[in-house]
């Protein structure tokens, strides 16, 4: 996909943030620039009226862009997913989620909630259109038909409503990136039982869509709508770049996951049993190893929870030789743990491994067997792609 700078804020929605890029500023410029003529024809008005009129709908336009986007993000907010910012650009809009999805269904449900959202801005405006003229001038104020009488009201609506429907069409076309692409992803996680199957075969979907795009907009500009055509061969390109680092990404992860946590874990783990006097825990251990935090384990040699060193030393103070699982903390143990059979494409999900430095690797009964630190990942990295 084109990298695009940082995005200037326009606003923030339920802690979301709503940027956009020097591209949406274009889009912007274009839009207005290419309908205030047909406006100010269909309208038979001043110029005046005609410009604020298109101004009025291209922002509205942009508002069911971002409506769209905001259809994705609730949805995967309503999953556990954080959503942090979205960001419209010259083609649309995009939302940055925390994580992917971990199921076909939750997919399939993020992916539908996109469209979903431009369901609702079509309804909203035939509903309007349909109170105000009824259907047969709703058709021709949508088509800018200058040969019956339409207030701005009911052009800016009518346009709005045409133009909904089309992106509502072209999203839901399955290739990758676009949301039917993403529902086609879900589909095939569902039927194969596996995520980079989907992804694969949305993704050559998705290159191939590009290919005939781009074909099209050859033919487009050729017959004389030079501007049409080079937006679609664009638009092309974009997606094709989108569709084939999808395919990359697929075949870096497949590679990833032939490594599991056993084999790049550090098998010797330094830990704390939980009865451990807190005085011999900060004699021997902290002071010795200089860490931050170290792994507690009960009596079974099973990951209890952490230990940080400030709260030994605060326990040493009052009296040192209470047991260490008078400071345990156990709140942030599901987010430390990690299975030793689990592939390294887990690991990567984990945030705890860059806030924390480091994993705890536990067997399948929940004995811890080794640690896992950023250097550990860094240099499996290093060793599957000769250092790149």
């Amino acid at each position: 996909m084109f990298a695009r700078p940082r995005s200037i804020k326009l606003l923030e929605i339920a802690g979301i943030r709503v940027g956009v890029d020097g591209t949406w500023f274009v889009m912007l410029f274009l839009l207005v620039f290419l309908l205030s003529g047909s406006f100010r024809n269909v309208l038979g008005t001043s110029e005046t009226t005609a410009y604020v009129t298109t101004v009025i709908t291209v922002m509205l336009f942009f508002a069911s862009l971002l409506a769209h986007e905001l259809g994705h993000a609730f949805a995967a907010r309503r999953r556990g997913i954080a959503v942090d910012r979205i960001e419209l650009f010259l083609f649309g809009g995009t939302t940055f989620m925390g994580r992917d999805a971990e199921s076909p269904r939750e997919e399939l449900q993020i992916a539908l909630a996109g469209p979903l959202g431009t369901l609702v801005v079509i309804a909203v405006c035939l509903i309007v259109d349909l109170v105000l003229v009824g259907p047969h001038r709703l058709v021709q104020a949508a088509e800018l038909n200058n040969g019956i009488t339409i207030t701005p009201v009911l052009l800016s609506l009518s346009w709005l409503l045409l133009m909904n429907v089309a992106i509502f069409i072209f999203n839901l076309i399955p290739a990758y990136p676009l949301d039917g692409g993403r529902v086609a992803r879900a589909v095939v996680w569902k039927l194969r039982g596996d995520q980079l199957q989907g992804t694969r075969v949305a993704a050559q979907l998705g290159r191939a869509f590009s290919i005939i795009l781009g074909i099209v907009g050859l033919v487009v500009a050729v017959r004389g709508s030079a501007f049409g055509g080079i937006w679609l061969l664009l638009l092309a390109v974009m997606l094709y770049q989108s569709a084939a680092a999808a395919l990359r990404g697929t075949a870096i992860t497949a590679r990833i996951q032939t490594v599991h946590v056993a084999d790049i874990m550090d098998g010797d783990p330094i830990t704390l049993t939980s009865t451990l006097p807190l005085s011999e825990a900060l004699d021997e251990y902290f002071r010795r190893y200089e860490q931050p935090w170290l792994p507690v384990v009960d009596a079974d040699g099973c990951f209890a929870g952490i230990a940080r060193r400030y709260r030994v030393e605060e326990g040493v103070r009052g009296d040192a030789e209470d047991p260490v699982q008078t400071i345990t903390e156990t709140d942030q143990r599901s987010e430390l743990e990690i299975r030793t059979d689990q592939p390294l494409t887990d690991v990567l999900r984990f945030e705890a491994l860059g806030q924390m430095g480091a994993l705890v690797a536990v067997d399948a009964a929940g004995v811890v067997r080794g640690t896992l630190t950023p250097g550990d990942v860094n240099r499996a990295m290093q060793q599957l792609f000769g250092g790149r």
